[in-house]
């Protein structure tokens, strides 16, 4: 059985399952948080389809994500999820996903959905199957200790990892997953960082202009948009 075993336990979060435990709850209880906790709604998702949750360390961006996540509980339990991630590493291909095995944190393991994840390959000729290029990226690794802390193992997922993001590629992939999920009780996570070390008002006028070109559907604006406002620090 092939596990993917975290890299990031003890760094961007707490490495034992009862610390892991409580740090996610002071996430969701934060002041900068929803305040309290969520209740998972006992039924298929009813209307969020993606998210977009920041993957830097719980201490610094954890009640940010908790907002998505307590939103994700309420609308109800997914059976697949769709990771997507930035490649910091620079390993392995520009474009890659897992197409089996377990992903390993302190809350237990959660099985990749090889069936998705074939079903993914089969309509996109850019993904390929590399494990490498998830071995030590932490992107998608830090979102599961969420899911799994509002799903337990009721769930499975599939991560994709992107060092290539050109819009043609994006929109291809997008594409590609619109097609597979389509019949699923599904939903896909961005793991992003808006914003490196800017002053909140900046950040916010940045975030603001993205958020209204996804608002309008409009892929190109918000390529655009990406690219031209992006901070200099290099938000991923």
């Amino acid at each position: 059985m092939r596990i993917r075993r975290p890299t990031q336990a003890g760094a961007f979060y707490s490495g034992s399952q009862r610390s892991l435990k409580a740090q996610i709850e002071d996430c969701f209880k934060n002041e900068l948080g929803p305040h309290k906790l969520p209740k998972v709604a006992d039924r298929k998702l009813q209307n969020i389809i993606a998210l977009v949750c920041p993957h830097a360390g719980y201490m610094y961006s954890g009640p940010v994500a908790a907002h998505g996540y307590h939103r994700l509980a309420e609308d109800g339990k997914p059976d697949v999820v769709v990771l997507f991630g930035p490649n910091h590493t620079g390993a392995g291909s520009a474009l890659a996903i897992m197409k089996e095995g377990f992903w390993q944190t302190p809350l237990g393991e959660v099985e990749i959905d090889s069936s998705t994840a074939s079903s993914i390959l089969s309509v996109s000729n850019l993904i390929d199957v590399d494990d490498y290029a998830h071995a030590f990226e932490h992107s998608i690794e830090v979102q599961l200790p969420f899911l799994q802390f509002l799903y337990g193992s009721t769930f499975k997922f599939v991560p994709i990892c992107f060092q290539l993001q050109d819009l043609t590629s994006i929109v291809e992939v997008g594409r590609a997953l619109a097609k597979i999920l389509a019949e699923k009780n599904a939903v896909v996570i961005a793991s992003s960082d808006m914003t490196h070390y800017e002053p909140h008002v900046n950040a916010s006028a940045k975030d603001l202009a993205a958020l209204k070109a996804v608002e309008n559907m409009d892929e190109k604006r918000f390529y655009s948009i990406i690219q031209n406002k992006k901070n200099p620090q290099g938000a991923t």
